[in-house]
């Protein structure tokens, strides 16, 4: 996994040192979401926080590193056998997500892109895995973004959020 990460870092500095485009984003925001597939019966919803840094590679092409930290709150499930009630709660999972960010502008304010790197495993009981998140996004003026995405964590299964998020540009 350290071999992974560094390497994601090492491609993005290369890139970044050959940019021709002077421009350079720092983006922060928030995302909420709701958890989709396998284990949307254990876990109910997400809210995160979003940290990229993208360099222009063209005025149509910005790529960068990005990370920042996903909470999933853990539900409780009820279970009765010969009249006896068993409640399991299931902890909240988190993770903090490492990777290489692309971003493509087809059309002034709008913007296509995706996330690709690792997840890691913060919570108890959780490795992380291969992290992967496409998403579209629209300015809503020069320093404020609105996003749709999908993400998804690949280990022995798939943990999967739709999520809605707004980013504010630097």
């Amino acid at each position: 996994m350290k071999t992974f990460i560094a390497t994601l870092v090492l491609i993005a500095t290369s890139l970044s040192l050959q940019a021709q485009v002077d421009r350079t984003n720092f983006r922060a925001g928030l995302n909420a979401g709701i958890i989709t597939g396998e284990v949307s019966d254990f876990y109910s919803f997400s809210l995160g926080v979003d940290l990229q840094y993208v360099w222009g590679l063209s005025k149509e092409i910005d790529l960068g590193l990005a990370t920042g930290f996903n909470n999933a709150f853990g539900e409780e499930e009820s279970s009765t056998n010969g009249g006896i009630t068993t409640t399991t709660e299931f902890a909240n999972l988190q993770y903090i997500p490492a990777a290489v960010a692309l971003r493509i502008y087809p059309s002034y304010g709008f913007k296509l892109g995706g996330d690709l790197g690792y997840a890691i495993g913060v919570s108890d009981g959780f490795d992380g895995g291969l992290y992967y998140r496409p998403m579209i996004g629209v300015d809503i003026n020069g320093t404020t973004e609105i996003n749709a995405s999908f993400s998804a964590i690949s280990n022995d299964g798939t943990f999967a959020t739709i999520m809605i998020g707004v980013l504010f540009l630097f």
